[in-house]
């Protein structure tokens, strides 16, 4: 039988993270079986900090850690209560994203399709409520297993306990408190097709699609990504930096009378969500470069490792593109990765 979980001392972080930042963990666990996490947490290594470490894709390592990082690598699937028309199904938290979606499609079960390509492992997933092309995956979860350190024990939090928000959760709140091991998704095989959002029913069409079904729908999402967002196996990146900034409908109707190309988006009866990406261009951002720290020239949402840039130099051009976009447009931007060695 392998090892539950396996230690390394003083472990390089910059394989495991998609910024490709050089950073060291006091210690680094693999883990390979969600029950033995509380003999995990239980041992000397994780009296330091403990940090949950998927595939670095959401992440900005800003010094090096001082605890245990820990890596699931537990990673079962499970069909369960399928009446034919909708399914529950259970994802253990090593479950990769975007192979998930394409298992879930190929059993003809929908909701996840706009979801595709987007980096990380399934335990990721509700902690930053991912979301893309007009879906939050709030939408299709149905509950999350969890344990929770305060109490040193399993949970399981229905949705609505996950208190859900625009890239938030209950999860991201209180890193220090929940650890997810699995996720269950309510699934249809006959959930309506999101086509809305920009670019989707044009990719489709160059596609030949015209009556789309879900599997397609995800391959244009998967176009579209390819296209605009640069690969991480390229060049370093965490994907896009920035949240979409959610202000008051007057403040955009107000950015709209000044800017008229200015997108904005619904986010409620009150509410409107900006485009961070035109902001930031609109502060001439776009394909700039200090040393080896730059954003990207196909996105201006992407904070882009040229090659050896520190964590501590991205986070400084971070905040120099911020400070630039509530100077000019007095919205304030926030980061959508987790930073970690240094505060926002």
């Amino acid at each position: 039988m392998p090892e539950a979980y396996t230690l390394v001392e003083n472990a390089s972080l910059e394989p495991l993270n998609t910024l490709r930042v050089a950073a060291t963990a006091r210690w680094l666990a693999e883990l390979r079986d969600a029950d033995a996490l509380p003999a995990l947490l239980a041992s000397p290594a994780a009296r330091e900090p403990v940090l949950v470490l998927g595939e670095g894709s959401n992440v900005l390592f800003a010094g090096d850690f001082p605890g245990l990082l820990l890596r699931p690598r537990f990673a079962g699937l499970q069909v369960r209560d399928d009446d034919g028309e909708t399914a529950t199904v259970r994802a253990e938290a090593g479950v990769g994203w975007d192979a998930f979606v394409a298992w879930t499609l190929a059993r003809g079960l929908a909701g996840l399709e706009n979801l595709a390509l987007i980096p990380g492992l399934v335990g990721a997933a509700p902690i930053q409520n991912i979301g893309a092309y007009g879906v939050e995956v709030a939408d299709s979860i149905a509950g999350v297993e969890a344990w929770d350190r305060l109490a040193s024990q399993r949970v399981r939090l229905e949705r609505g306990q996950c208190a859900f928000g625009y890239r938030e959760s209950i999860f991201k709140r209180e890193p220090e408190r929940w650890i997810v091991t699995a996720v269950e998704f309510s699934l249809s095989r006959s959930a309506p097709l999101r086509l809305d959002y920009s670019g989707v029913r044009e990719e489709l069409a160059a596609m030949g699609s015209t009556v789309p079904t879900a599997p397609e729908v995800a391959d244009a999402v998967r176009r579209l990504r390819r296209r605009k967002l640069p690969d991480p196996a390229v060049i370093g990146n965490a994907g896009s930096f920035f949240k979409n900034p959610v202000v008051t409908a007057a403040f955009a109707a107000r950015l709209r009378d000044a800017h008229p190309d200015a997108p904005v988006h619904p986010a409620g009866p009150d509410h409107r969500k900006l485009s961070a990406a035109w902001l930031i261009e609109r502060c001439g951002w776009r394909g700039h470069r200090d040393g080896d720290a730059g954003i990207a020239a196909q996105h201006a949402l992407v904070l882009v490792n040229h090659g050896h840039a520190t964590g501590a130099e991205l986070v400084a051009l971070a905040r120099r593109v911020a400070q630039s976009v509530q100077e000019r447009f007095g919205v304030r931007l926030e980061p959508e990765p987790r930073i970690v060695g240094a505060q926002w």
